[in-house]
């Protein structure tokens, strides 16, 4: 009977498994099955991965690249938000962070009460099986960042904190390491979502923050371990084959200008919040005094959605500019983190909202004025001593982004200079990290 269920499970589980095509799958060794090979190492990431945010898939993209260098025969399999896209741009296995069991989704408020009921409940149980079965066979599972350590999406989606705990909990149950490495934390605004937090990680074999920022917000929640690392974000160990250089055959200045579509409390917008219209406010009227001074302007993004927040700008200008100021604002689309650091090369200086735009930019040694949402964005600019070129996004004025901007300019060549020294150190402490927790010792 208890064979009957387990085979069940796992039938189910492995319907939910998505895998590279065929051709993208290494052969085994001199023919021999892969079962009867030495057993290599089985690696798990978990994280917000489907394609459309390029910081969490510039991050995927690094941690994939080191540890090929590390351990080229390991065995990779991907914990996603959106795993049939995963494997469509990494060529990895992936496999949903929760499955949906049953497609139904009714609006009727007594038959979401039966769904839950009949549904939710004992399907959650099933998730639970499912996980167990996709670790059991894992020796590590490293959670590389991707935002997840905040409940402003909620605590039971995809992403949720929740799922990060059940996945937490189940590696330890299954005998895997759990590592995290160069995470972010907060904001947790319910005291459920801070309890699957300092549970998780407490869980943890391995826990490093990307700035001190986090580990100090950790603290003020009431977790607190005294051996825990503070290390960069892992983008900054990017494949520096990836990185291009600045095209220099250009008429005037591009200035890229990354948008974002959700300010604020860091939490799900609304095009009527009022930080989000005073900041588009003033970027349209930064951005009139760039195409006056000679300046063109790149628009960049860092996530798919972030079209909507480009088309919003572009109207605010539409009246205020002639057609020929229009044709100076640069607005082609990005599709990868490959195509956003192309366009990056391409500009002088960029001012950026987004974390990973300013990340990006100072991979591609520009100079960077970061308006800040969030307390990631004021470490990250601290770390390279940059602070005066960080805005608050809630105190955002055009003078004063103006008055940046100016100031950055004149300082470029010694700014350029700062960013490439800072970010050579940072890719120094993120190698010892990879040494550390690639090493043998762990695996034994």
């Amino acid at each position: 009977m208890i064979r009957s269920i387990l085979a069940g499970l796992a039938a189910i589980g492995a319907s939910s498994i998505v895998k590279p095509s065929a051709g993208a799958i290494e052969p085994s060794k001199d023919g021999i099955p892969r079962d009867r090979e030495t057993k290599r190492k089985k690696i798990a990431f978990y994280g917000n991965f489907d394609s459309s945010n390029f910081g969490n898939e510039g991050t995927l993209q690094t941690i994939l690249y080191q540890l090929r260098r590390f351990h080229p025969d390991a065995e990779v399999v991907c914990i996603s938000t959106g795993p049939e896209a995963t494997v469509s741009t990494h060529q990895i296995e992936a496999i949903p962070i929760t499955a949906r069991l049953v497609n139904w989704s009714p609006k009727n408020p007594t038959l979401r009460v039966v769904r839950k009921a009949c549904i939710g409940v004992p399907g959650e149980f099933l998730r639970w099986a499912q996980s167990f079965l996709s670790l059991k066979h894992v020796d590590m599972l490293i959670v590389p960042g991707t935002g997840l350590l905040t409940d402003f999406c909620g605590l039971w989606g995809a992403g949720g904190l929740y799922n990060i705990f059940k996945w937490s909990l189940m590696a330890k149950i299954c005998h895997c390491k759990l590592v995290f490495v160069s995470v972010g934390a907060g904001p947790i605004y319910g005291t459920l979502g801070r309890t699957f937090v300092k549970l998780a990680l407490s869980l943890a074999d391995f826990r490093s923050y990307r700035d001190q920022s986090t580990m100090q917000y950790l603290e003020s929640i009431g977790f607190r371990k005294d051996k825990d690392q503070v290390n960069p974000d892992l983008v900054f160990s990017f494949p520096e084959a990836l990185i291009p250089t600045q095209d220099s055959k250009k008429n005037r200045k591009c200035v890229g200008l990354g948008l974002m579509e959700y300010v604020g409390r860091y939490s799900v917008s609304s095009p009527t919040n009022e930080t989000y219209v005073v900041y588009l406010e003033n970027l349209a009227r930064a951005v009139m005094w760039l195409l006056a001074h000679e300046y063109d302007v790149r628009l960049l993004s860092g996530d798919l959605r972030d079209v909507y927040v480009r088309q919003e700008l572009k109207e605010l200008l539409r009246e205020r500019l002639s057609m020929h100021d229009q044709g100076r604002i640069i607005d082609e689309p990005v599709l990868s983190v490959e195509n956003l650091l192309t366009q990056i090369a391409a500009t002088d200086v960029v001012v950026a909202t987004r974390f990973h735009n300013v990340l990006f930019a100072f991979l591609c040694n520009k100079p960077v004025i970061s308006i800040a949402f969030h307390h990631k964005c004021e470490s990250l600019m601290r770390a390279m001593e940059l602070s005066e070129y960080c805005l608050d996004i809630n105190d955002l004025k055009a003078n004063g982004l103006i008055d940046a901007f100016c100031d950055l300019e004149a300082n470029a060549s010694k700014v350029k200079v700062k960013i490439k020294d800072k970010v050579g150190e940072f890719r120094a402490i993120l190698e010892e990290q990879y040494k550390l927790i690639f090493d043998d010792r762990w695996f034994k």
